[in-house]
């Protein structure tokens, strides 16, 4: 049972679950408003499994940087309660199911972005962890592209409101990520993460950095207002909640000492209340 457990952790399913969602809601919207379709079953287990095999291929790459880490340091590989090739086979064998699923029973092209996430994540963003503070940026593609590929899933191509669900979630990955790096930057600079706080004492970067993406997200989260997709309810959604994020940024210039938590929770109330704003108010056109 314990070892059971230790191949659930692997896969990170907090942030399967948050890909998950975001792919939901692009086949949502690909698919004229509606769930029902065994397309997004398959869409979803496809998903599951590549993102799944991203996240234990991950942990396999970082096991002996997590060891530096408190955060990370009693994670399955880190303890030995999995053994590390074990592991990698685990995730390799999960990232094939997936994206073989993905293009032989849902399309090419969604098999294909889910390869690009696994390859962009596991074999780019990972190492530039330890080499540059962009790193940030890097990891918000392969953050993104599920959104897009639940949208091609249930299209077959790729139009403006594939690219407006990937835009979203690209953006909103900056707030919410640069205040996690806040929250653990000593953990993180112990490890050799070069993250932005690493090099920002101040806090004062990170933070304009997260006022910049979070005025931009709020800008773009308007679109489907004005592509008339969505209606008065979600653009009334989409201003209040993307004005309580950007508000957020702005007064924690005052108070960084706390700001990180604070803007972290923000941005985890403001991601899934636009999603469902978005579902609500969607129409059809």
């Amino acid at each position: 049972m314990g070892n059971f457990a230790g191949y659930i952790e692997l896969t990170k399913p907090r942030i399967t679950g948050l890909i998950l969602v975001t792919t939901a809601v692009g086949f949502f919207m690909g698919n004229g408003g509606s769930f029902w379709d065994m397309g997004l079953f398959v869409t979803l287990l496809g998903t599951s499994l590549s993102s799944s095999g991203a996240s234990t291929l991950n942990n396999y790459i970082e096991r002996d940087i997590d060891a530096l880490m408190s955060r990370t340091a009693k994670r399955a590989l880190v303890v030995g309660r999995i053994e590390p090739n074990n592991a990698l086979a685990f995730g390799l064998i999960l990232v094939v199911a997936g994206v073989t699923l993905l293009a032989a029973k849902i399309n090419l092209l969604t098999g294909f972005l889910s390869l690009l996430t696994v390859f962009l994540y596991v074999l780019v963003y990972t190492p530039l962890k330890r080499v540059t503070w962009l790193n940030t940026f890097i990891g918000a593609f392969p953050g993104a592209i599920p959104a897009l590929g639940g949208w091609t899933a249930a299209t077959g191509q790729i139009a403006l409101e594939g690219w407006f669900l990937f835009a979203l979630v690209f953006l909103w990955q900056f707030p919410h990520f640069y205040s996690i790096a806040w929250i653990f930057k000593d953990d993180y600079s112990a490890a050799g993460f070069k993250m932005l706080p690493s090099i920002d004492p101040s806090g004062s970067k990170t933070l304009t950095h997260s006022l910049f993406f979070s005025i931009l997200l709020l800008i773009v989260s308007l679109i489907p207002y004005f592509r008339g997709i969505c209606g008065e309810i979600y653009l009334c959604g989409a201003l209040v909640s993307g004005a309580m994020l950007v508000a957020v940024c702005w007064l924690s210039f005052k108070r960084i000492s706390i700001s990180a938590r604070s803007l972290l929770r923000a941005s985890v109330i403001y991601l899934p209340v636009l999603l469902v704003l978005l579902v609500l108010d969607y129409k059809i056109i």
